[in-house]
């Protein structure tokens, strides 16, 4: 069975680019606009991983890791940060809030795919 992988990002061409790039390896793609958005879909639905942007409008990035770890479902699912940001202090912020991985746009695809891979889970 395909594991499900979560997108999370305001710019709709970035989800079109990261999710052609999982489909293309296999997964399962749920997207959400920003991070309110994408609470909303956390409703009891296996996600193996979570792609997420820092930089969004309603819910940034950082706070809705923080969100999704006070989740009983989903504490333990492994977050990669996707974002244009390059900041130590942003860096620091979000591996604080629970987040596993840091890819920089922008991304090459098989850079992603191998932070997937490595983190998605079982």
């Amino acid at each position: 069975m395909a594991k499900t992988i979560m997108i999370v990002d305001d710019s709709a061409s970035m989800r079109q680019v990261v999710g052609i790039a999982l489909k293309g390896a296999g997964y399962e793609v749920i997207e959400a606009s920003d991070g309110k958005d994408a609470l909303g879909k956390l409703n009891g639905v296996k996600i193996h991983l979570i792609v997420s942007d820092i930089n969004m409008p309603v819910m940034d990035g950082i706070a809705f890791v923080k969100a999704v770890k006070q989740l009983d479902s989903y504490k333990f699912t492994p977050i990669i940060m996707l974002t244009t940001e390059m900041e130590e202090d942003k860096k620091r912020a979000a591996k604080e809030a629970g987040a596993k991985a840091w890819v920089t746009k922008p991304f090459q695809p098989p850079i992603l795919l191998a932070a997937v891979a490595k983190l998605v889970l079982p």
